[in-house]
């Protein structure tokens, strides 16, 4: 399967807290079948998050796809509490960089 820079089949990607210890990304496909394309690669696994943001796997929660919005929900570990001393962003909402150069 050849594989596609996000940035070309997502619409918005987007991070923020789930609570003060998560963090959740958040990924809308602009089409089904980009929803569908993304789904069926091997590119969304605990692995590839953890590797991406450098955290050990077990530290990712979740990965749930949901079909009526063509998207995808990763939850993973806060590196840093939010609000706490260091912490850089509060809301989560800059976290989601590490997924502009994934290939799907």
């Amino acid at each position: 399967m050849k594989k596609l820079p996000i940035t070309k089949i997502a619409g918005v990607i987007r991070s923020k807290n789930s609570g003060p210890y998560e963090l959740t990304l958040d990924i809308l496909f602009k089409t089904k079948r980009h929803y569908e394309y993304a789904k069926k690669s091997k590119s969304f696994c605990p692995a590839e998050f953890a590797r991406l943001y450098k955290i050990p796997n077990k530290d990712i929660f979740g990965i749930i796809w949901f079909e009526p919005a063509h998207a995808v929900k990763i939850t993973m570990r806060r590196y840093t509490v939010s609000g706490n001393f260091g912490d850089t962003d509060i809301y989560g909402a800059q976290q989601h960089a590490p997924l502009l150069g994934m290939l799907i």
